[in-house]
């Protein structure tokens, strides 16, 4: 992939404002092969769900377990050359219950084997502090004007509004 130089013409708050830019650019007609989002200053964040026992692990486990059990045993009763379909359907739920006992028992001791240090749940997923629409040199300028047309976003002074600067790509913290 040939790499071209791009610079930010235009910083968000949201993915949402970023995506309504570039919907904006793609309406005009203009070449949005050339644009990208990038999401900055890029951190983690892990929430936590509530308390995890060992119910909670063994629940865990059992439905860790059940969906890849019933697929497995599905598949082996593909094979079945006489009546796939019965045998198909039999051996996905064994392959089902299977799956969810031995998940159920992974889990178990997963969590016993940690000793207490974590004794929660949580869900983790990367957050970015900000949305830059980066586009190649050569249409920067006319992303820049297009973007400028943008109703209700074009003032450096909003979290919507399309970057005015000079020709160089900006860097540090957005334009709020």
């Amino acid at each position: 992939m040939n790499e071209q130089a791009r610079r930010t013409i235009a910083s968000y708050t949201t993915y949402q404002e970023a995506e309504r830019a570039v919907d904006h650019l793609s309406d005009r007609g203009f070449p949005v092969e050339r644009v990208a989002i990038v999401g900055q200053d890029v951190r983690l964040v892990e929430q936590v769900t509530g308390r995890m026992g060992l119910g909670g692990a063994a629940l865990h486990g059992a439905a860790s377990g059940a969906l890849p059990g019933a697929l497995i045993g599905w598949i082996f009763g593909l094979l079945n050359w006489l009546d796939p379909v019965v045998s198909g359907l039999l051996l996905a739920l064994y392959g089902l219950i299977f799956g969810a006992v031995v998940g159920a028992l992974f889990g178990l001791l997963a969590h016993a084997a940690q000793g207490g240090r974590r004794d929660f749940a949580s869900v983790s997923f990367m957050q970015p502090s900000r949305y830059d629409v980066v586009a190649d040199d050569a249409v920067a300028d006319e992303a820049v004007r297009l973007l400028a047309e943008l109703p209700g976003g074009t003032s450096t002074g909003t979290s919507s509004g399309a970057w005015k600067g000079s020709s160089r790509p900006r860097s540090g913290p957005a334009v709020t």
